[in-house]
């Protein structure tokens, strides 16, 4: 028994990583290159059973903007010695065709904007928060985090691969989860307040990064309040309160976010 204590917190004390900026140390099981490839089978999956978006403006507005932040992003972790978090990654930004308010991110860098939300983005700046936001979940590796932490409640901390063997649908329900993929894309709760309030922090600052105006953050995310009305929220403020203390923590983040322009 204490063999097996040993080795577990061995176990933990190994997949502990740091999250980039912020510091926060958190607990990853999995390896990338197994999220990596689990999360692009159902990206494809997801393409083939939705429709891009035929606005062409807006797929370009979406793809410039995420490739500009990607850039800024991989030149600042190849500076700071962290590119091996990015390694592996096939970049790729999409707009489809529905009016849900909502964007989401799945490992190895895909990002998904619904053709509901980009009116509410209006230019290059408001995608840019947006962009910033899900971009960071990535790079935090909040995903993995969420997935590690199911692993560990409900199959016993076992390895991906053994999991996706033994206990196939248990396992591709937790990355679903995980990744807020269920039968309505972006109508789970994936993510933490402590997940959302890293990514409004690292998105902040890898906008800023790209040359977008911070500032715009917390204009973007008021707007998104107001749809509200008081009414039922827009998705993407599922897990995003729609409160006077959130956009005041942006606010306040704006000037460590331009301590990062370049």
């Amino acid at each position: 028994m204490k063999k097996f204590v040993y080795l577990f917190a061995l176990l933990l004390l190994v997949a502990c990583t740091t999250v980039p900026i912020t510091g926060r140390k958190q607990l990853k099981l999995i390896s990338s290159s197994e999220l990596n490839a689990m999360a692009y089978q159902n990206y494809g999956q997801f393409l083939n059973e939705n429709k891009l978006s035929t606005n062409q403006r807006y797929q370009n507005m979406v793809r410039r903007v995420g490739n500009n932040i990607k850039n800024a992003v991989e030149k600042y972790l190849s500076e700071t010695a962290q590119a091996s978090l990015i390694q592996g990654f096939e970049w790729e930004f999409n707009v489809v065709e529905d009016k849900q308010v909502n964007a989401w991110a799945m490992p190895g860098g895909k990002v998904v904007f619904y053709s509901g939300i980009m009116p509410l983005c209006a230019d290059e700046n408001g995608i840019a928060v947006v962009m910033g936001h899900e971009i960071a979940h990535i790079i935090a590796g909040h995903g993995n985090e969420r997935m590690s932490q199911g692993l560990m409640a409900e199959l016993g901390g076992v390895a991906l691969s053994y999991a996706l063997k033994e206990k196939p649908e248990k396992t591709q329900s937790l990355f679903l989860t995980a990744y807020g993929l269920g039968a309505q894309v972006g109508l789970l709760l994936p993510y933490s307040r402590t997940h959302e309030k890293e990514a409004d922090r690292l998105g902040l600052i890898f906008m800023t990064m790209a040359g977008y105006d911070p500032y715009e953050a917390p204009k973007f995310w008021e707007k998104m309040m107001e749809k509200s009305g008081g009414q039922e929220s827009p998705q993407f403020l599922s897990t995003h309160p729609s409160s006077e203390s959130r956009v005041a923590d942006l606010r306040a983040a704006i000037p460590e976010a331009l301590s990062y322009k370049k």
